[in-house]
């Protein structure tokens, strides 16, 4: 699945970029360079720059067209909504997330380690960058669709 998603972006950046070559700070367009018939062209963004590859233009366009996931914020509402939003301990009323927050925050990180890792392993949520940054698959997949459209 991830492979898919991948392939699909990177079609996504070589579209949206420009080949070109460095060495004559032109665009190359049919792939070579017209005028010193150079192959090892980068890929040029309008706007953005130039480098290399197209895991940067896949970043670019992460970044400022897809809203990454706050983990953090799902795993809390996925706690709310599993537990009563407020526990009372003797005569004190808590707010039950932030009770577990700051009573146990080791145990509190492990859990949320786990919800990502099962996220994840469900095909849920993806990262491009070892877990940095996730994103909901089924946003990525009608990103695609847009974009393939």
């Amino acid at each position: 699945m991830k492979e898919q998603i991948q392939q699909k972006l990177e079609q996504i950046a070589l579209n949206r970029s420009i080949p070109f070559c460095y060495g004559c700070s032109k665009e190359a367009p049919t792939g070579c360079c017209e005028s010193c018939g150079s192959d090892d062209l980068m890929r040029f963004l309008p706007e953005v720059g130039c480098e290399y590859g197209t895991d940067w233009v896949i970043k670019h366009i992460l970044e400022t067209e897809l809203e990454a996931i706050n983990l953090e914020e799902v795993f809390e509402e996925s706690i709310r909504q599993c537990y009563p939003a407020e526990t009372t301990v003797g005569w004190m009323t808590f707010d039950t997330v932030a009770l577990m927050k700051e009573n146990d925050p080791v145990s509190w990180r492990c859990a949320l380690g786990d919800y990502e890792s099962a996220e994840e392993s469900e095909g849920n949520i993806i990262s491009f960058d070892n877990g940095s940054t996730y994103f909901n698959i089924q946003t990525l997949e009608d990103f695609i669709e847009q974009e393939e459209a």
